[in-house]
Order: structure tokens, then sequence, then C-alpha cells
């Protein structure tokens, strides 16, 4: 085996998949600044995941609402609509403007 292969940081910690509050021991380089104890009674270094296989609706078969509107308005305050959007009314219907002279 080579040496010095693999970082010094390289050590157990907790994953934990916030969304299905389930936890397990794996090995990462990830930085982190949180910690718990797991199961076992040791503390070890905690990474925290939005998705895994315990939650992920592929894995579970259970369907999931995503909030993808509130991304969508999120992104639009972000970095604003595009110059090249067209104008719409209330009926989704394209407004025509009117041109300087």
């Amino acid at each position: 085996m080579k040496k010095d292969l693999h970082p010094e940081s390289y050590r157990t910690v907790i994953f934990r998949d916030i969304n299905a509050n389930v936890s397990w021991l794996g090995k990462s380089c990830a930085k982190t600044r949180d910690t718990d104890t797991f199961e076992d009674g040791k503390d070890y270094p905690l990474i925290k995941l939005e998705i895994s296989s315990e939650s992920h609706p592929f894995f579970t078969g259970k369907m999931q609402f995503v909030d993808t509107a509130g991304r969508i308005d999120k992104f639009n305050k972000k970095f604003g609509k595009s110059r090249f959007a067209k104008k719409v009314d209330e009926e989704g219907k394209p407004v025509e403007e009117a041109s300087a002279k």
C-alpha cells in the first residue's frame, strides 16, 4: 500500500439524513463543525445530509412534494429576470410595449 495516500483527516464520521432522521457511521475527509454521540457512546464529527437512500423517492417508493415555485422565486430574486424575457399580463398573454419615437 502506498504511504500518504489518504489525507490526515480521513476519519470515522456520523452521516445523518435530516429528512428521515437516520444516522450511520462512515469514513470521510469532509470538514464539519458539528459533533454528536453515536449509539456506541463515542463522539464523532457529524455530517448532515438533506437526502440519502433513506429519504430519496427512488429508493423509498414514496413521492415527496418539492417546492419548485419557491426555488424559482429565489432564483429570480437572486439573479433578476432576463432582459430578453417577454412581459405577460395576468392571463399569461404577451404584452407588446410601445416603441419609443
